[in-house]
């Protein structure tokens, strides 16, 4: 993970909305985004999600009503959500929830396709044991 620069994109405030299920961040530039939980928990930084290399990433799904249930600093270079799923060990640095903010449509249309060629549902839940999503059918 890379260190704050001073082109890090800093956000001055932070705020879990529960209602529409979004962590909204507020820039000091005026700039305003807002990431649903889903997004976050399903491109989770942690290694449970991402895998430890290339081709190891363990494809989401059945993360469309998951919440976040705390939300921890981490220094003054991250924060640590826990989502309602029991996921706690992604550590999402200003860098990267920048990327997730700005890369939104990007993302969803990788994740879309992902499914597609995996020919799982986005609810499909996960096998609790293999970290793999379940087949519907």
């Amino acid at each position: 993970m890379a260190g704050l620069t001073p082109q890090t994109p800093v956000p001055v405030d932070i705020t879990v909305h529960e209602t529409s299920r979004t962590l909204q961040l507020d820039y000091a530039d005026s700039s305003s985004y807002k990431i649903s939980f889903e997004l976050m928990r399903i491109f989770s930084p942690s290694a449970e999600v991402q895998g430890h290399g290339p081709g190891q990433e363990v494809l989401q799904t059945g993360k469309r009503d998951v919440r976040i249930v705390g939300l921890e600093p981490v220094g003054n270079y991250a924060v640590q959500p826990t989502f309602s799923d029991g996921h706690s060990t992604g550590i999402y640095s200003w860098e990267y929830l920048h990327f997730l903010a700005t890369q939104q449509a990007n993302l969803w249309q990788k994740y879309e396709e992902k499914l597609a060629k995996s020919g799982v549902s986005r609810d499909a839940p996960m096998h609790p044991n293999s970290g793999k999503s379940c087949t519907s059918g």
